[in-house]
């Protein structure tokens, strides 16, 4: 379901303006409709605003709203925070307070403690995988994965953060007609229907939301509205597996959903520099207790091992994949990813790490059915980009 926020009291036009530049379409509504939001079975916003800087006043209603619909969360727009109106707000079971002046920053930032904290299902996970340097197989191992989750028969998602030109639907076989730049263009309209139109179901079974084919003419990615995306995936599919740019600040700033956040390197020196960049920073913003490493095209003969990278990284090395060059190329020219019918050493090292993160079973189903031949590949993918 779209986040639904209603404006209770407003005293201008800047408040819904505000909310609006987040990305959401707020209801304007009277203090006869906070009465009315009182009664038992009375629908509920996910966020009620309440202006008070008309009156300076709690509304009195408001404590009875709470014990009535406790899960609905309150977010008080006041002229002054004095420690009265303060105590007043807490009595009443008000879970924000912002005073003027206001700014889309602070409105935005509110919203997002907000929408967050409210009571997500049970199971939903998101897992984020983002590349210490470009080239060490970030797609190629979160598209495996993904699959990997997807052939449990649950509800899995992927998500290609790139703002233009990301790899992941070339690698599902997919040919997107819509982009992550629609979802974030409107996530006002957020419910499961609309949602589902704008993304590609693959062979593979993972639903796809891609990167769009073109970079945008106006930058639409802010923070904000990734959190209201990544609210919406953990609420409504059981597995949402992110590719995530390392170059883009909004990207790297919103991941507060992911259960778990790995940095994909290799054994090269820059790769394991770029880890430690990377890895720090991360674990500044989330806590290092979420944040790991796994190499990709890992070679125990290597002159830099996974405890060297630890050492520099300062982070666990979650797993190691191994090197198969020939299958992993393999894989992208067709389209379908290699986890789906492969028994080599690099398909087993993914299942066996995707089996870690879920604690799923060995033993799952029946292959789905292989997508078009190379040449035909090939040759439709040339008509769309041509």
């Amino acid at each position: 379901m779209a986040v639904q926020v209603t404006i209770i009291g407003a005293v201008d036009r800047k408040l819904e303006d505000l909310v609006r530049s987040s990305g959401l379409r707020p209801l304007i509504a009277s203090a006869m409709d906070l009465l009315a939001l009182t009664k038992p079975g009375a629908a509920q916003p996910d966020v009620l605003m309440i202006d008070i800087r008309a009156h300076g006043q709690v509304p009195a209603t408001l404590a009875a709203l709470k014990r009535q619909h406790p899960a609905t969360s309150v977010l008080l727009i006041a002229r002054e925070l004095t420690p009265e109106l303060m105590l007043d707000a807490m009595r009443a079971g008000v879970n924000e307070c912002l005073p003027e002046p206001l700014a889309a920053e602070t409105v935005n930032a509110a919203l997002s403690r907000l929408i967050a904290q409210r009571a997500v299902p049970v199971g939903g996970q998101v897992f984020a995988f983002i590349g210490a340097k470009g080239g060490v197989g970030t797609t190629t191992l979160a598209v495996n994965v993904a699959s990997a989750l997807a052939r449990s028969r649950a509800s899995t998602l992927f998500i290609d953060l790139h703002p233009a030109y990301g790899d992941a639907a070339v690698l599902l076989g997919a040919e997107p007609r819509f982009s992550l730049l629609d979802a974030l263009d409107n996530t006002h309209r957020l419910d499961l229907a609309f949602f589902t139109s704008l993304t590609t179901q693959t062979s593979s079974g993972v639903t796809l939301l891609a990167s769009p084919e073109n970079a945008p003419a106006a930058p639409v990615v802010d923070a904000h509205r990734i959190r209201l995306l990544l609210d919406f995936a953990l609420r409504n599919y059981r597995y949402t597996v992110l590719d995530v740019p390392r170059s883009n600040p909004a990207m790297l700033d919103a991941l507060e959903a992911a259960m778990q956040i790995f940095v994909v390197t290799n054994q090269e020196l820059a790769s394991v520099r770029g880890a430690n960049r990377v890895g720090e920073a991360l674990g500044r913003r989330y806590t290092r207790e979420k944040v790991s490493v796994v190499v990709s095209r890992f070679d125990k003969g290597a002159d830099i091992g996974a405890g060297d990278i630890e050492d520099v990284v300062h982070v666990p090395v979650k797993h190691t994949f191994p090197s198969d060059y020939r299958l992993a190329l393999a894989a992208l020219n067709e389209g379908r990813p290699f986890v789906l019918e492969s028994t080599g050493r690099l398909a087993e090292a993914v299942m066996s790490f995707t089996r870690e993160l879920t604690g799923m079973p060995e033993a799952d189903g029946p292959h789905p059915p292989r997508s078009k031949a190379l040449l035909a590949r090939f040759g439709a993918l040339r008509w769309v980009n041509g």
